[in-house]
């Protein structure tokens, strides 16, 4: 669930906060990785924050100031022209109506969470959509009721600040690769992922304001745990889909820069870096040694 609430900025990856003031502080996590010739950073970030929240405490801004490149999970997943067209590329189905792949069931469900996102045509509007679309566009009901704002994620911070700095920014995947992960899912799966939003689009705020609880705390063994989201149905396919497979190719990535030189600060969904199969995990397997900060 913890990436799906990307969205489009999947994209993917998130409150005892909410009802803290306005300018509540965050604490979160920083790891770091070193060789002789290069340093890695890598910051576990929330896509989505309440408005006023303040995260960049001495440690990430000394780590970032240090860097001479951002490194994101994908360097544009802000733009909305790009990603529109990748969606009319693999997310239109309009031979196969929506309906026809889903349960009876889950129909009026589904109609009644598109209402809750303000999709007024409901059910009927999504038909020519195939249900990992829908299921995208479901992650915004839980993170209206949790009343977050995506503008003010940190990654887009982060990149603003970048752009700012003249560092470049560059990415571990492509859109279009973020988008095919999601295309190319088995049908059944698909599916699953569509029936897991619909239930999120009702229920998911109470885990979101967890996720963003344990992250302000900087606690990553309640974030793995809650980003696993084992409950779920087809949780262990979008699972390993989402985060084991993912987290292997971009430790393979980051092992490859520690043996260049410089230092590289890198945000990625604080899910990526909580839990057994965390990014600093599978750089321990490489025989990368990474460290808290």
């Amino acid at each position: 669930m913890l990436l799906r609430r990307r969205c489009f900025a999947l994209f993917a990856c998130v409150l005892a906060a909410l009802a803290a003031s306005p300018a509540a502080w965050a604490d979160p996590a920083l790891w770091v990785a070193r060789s002789a010739s290069a340093t890695v950073y890598l910051f576990g970030t929330i896509h989505v924050l309440p408005p006023g929240t303040g995260w960049e405490t001495p440690k990430v801004r000394r780590a970032f100031d240090s860097a001479g490149e951002l490194l994101l999970e994908v360097p544009d997943a802000d733009n909305a022209e790009s990603q529109m067209t990748l969606i009319q590329r693999y997310g239109l189905d309009p031979e196969h109506p929506l309906s026809s792949k889903l349960p009876q069931d889950d129909l009026a469900r589904l109609d009644a969470a598109l209402h809750l996102i303000g999709q007024d045509g409901g059910a009927a509007s999504a038909e020519p959509l195939r249900p990992w679309l829908v299921g995208m566009m479901l992650s915004l009901a839980p993170i209206r009721a949790a009343g977050l704002d995506p503008s003010s994620g940190v990654d887009l911070v982060l990149k603003a600040q970048a752009a700012q700095a003249g560092k470049p920014v560059r990415g571990l995947e492509t859109s279009e690769q973020q988008i095919r992960m999601f295309a190319s899912m088995p049908p059944k799966d698909e599916v699953e992922f569509l029936q897991s939003a619909i239930d999120d689009a009702t229920t998911g705020a109470a885990k979101l304001r967890a996720l963003m609880t344990a992250w302000q705390n900087g606690d990553a063994e309640t974030l793995g745990k809650l980003a696993a989201d084992k409950d779920a149905k087809g949780a262990d396919a979008q699972y390993k889909m989402l985060f084991i497979d993912r987290n292997i190719a971009w430790a393979k990535q980051l092992a490859a820069r520690l043996r260049e030189r410089g230092v590289i600060f890198v945000a990625v969904g604080a899910g990526h870096l909580a839990g057994p199969d965390s990014v600093q995990v599978q750089l321990a397997k490489l025989g990368v040694a990474v460290t808290r900060e």
